[in-house]
């Protein structure tokens, strides 16, 4: 089942205001989030919001995933542990959506695959009107990747996309609500990494019941495909 033309037009319409224009309000981020809380209760994907004081919060999801044979911290030729890993499979920025896939990736603890925890946080940013994504990663010995560490681990599509612009698309800065050092997408890329996933939800139908556009709209669309 496809989504029908009115409704890729109403999308249409929709999106330069909620996504392009960034006037989505923390009200309105709010209330995505409870609705994408509640889808997500439902698929047992994990992602939960951390209330901090007053109507501020985030949302949060933790995962493990899987490394290539062979990864490593520590290379034959005594390279630091801050050394740079082979590139990761999985895609560390944009979850599966996939209850089977991501119940895959919660490996058990004596699994002898290597894997990295991942942690996201999806924040409202007031000074570009949008959500931000922050996340960071560890090896299961407690240390964090480095910035280039995080570079290789980005799946090749994205890769390819920012190779020209890497320093102002994925950086290191301080956490805005907790205070700790995070990676983040900066917002000012955030549409061109959102953009095809976007694309490919109305490509395979996922938002093809007519209901969803008359009661939750194009703006949980666009950011239900954070989860």
């Amino acid at each position: 089942m496809t989504v029908q033309p009115e409704q890729a037009d109403v999308l249409t319409r929709s999106l330069p205001l909620e996504m392009n224009c960034r006037a989505l309000d923390e009200e309105r981020f709010c209330r995505c989030c409870r609705l994408i809380l509640r889808r997500s209760d439902q698929l047992r994907d994990g992602w939960s919001w951390e209330a901090l004081q007053g109507s501020e919060g985030y949302l949060k999801k933790t995962t493990l995933r899987p490394l290539p044979a062979g990864w490593g911290p520590e290379q034959d030729g005594g390279e630091s542990p801050g050394a740079e890993p082979a590139a990761l499979q999985p895609d560390p920025l944009v979850s599966t959506g996939s209850e089977e896939e991501d119940a895959d990736l919660r490996l058990p603890s004596n699994s002898s695959s290597p894997v990295l925890q991942w942690e996201y946080h999806v924040l409202y940013s007031c000074s570009y009107a949008t959500p931000v994504l922050y996340f960071r990663a560890f090896t299961l010995d407690g240390r964090s990747l480095t910035l280039e560490e995080i570079w290789k681990s980005i799946h090749p599509n994205f890769g390819l996309r920012l190779q020209n612009c890497p320093l102002n698309a994925v950086s290191q800065q301080e956490h805005p609500l907790l205070g700790q050092p995070f990676f983040f997408l900066h917002p000012c890329r955030t549409e061109e990494f959102m953009g095809p996933v976007l694309q490919a939800a109305l490509d395979h139908g996922r938002y093809a019941h007519p209901g969803f556009w008359v009661h939750e709209g194009p703006m949980r669309f666009y950011l239900e495909t954070w989860t």
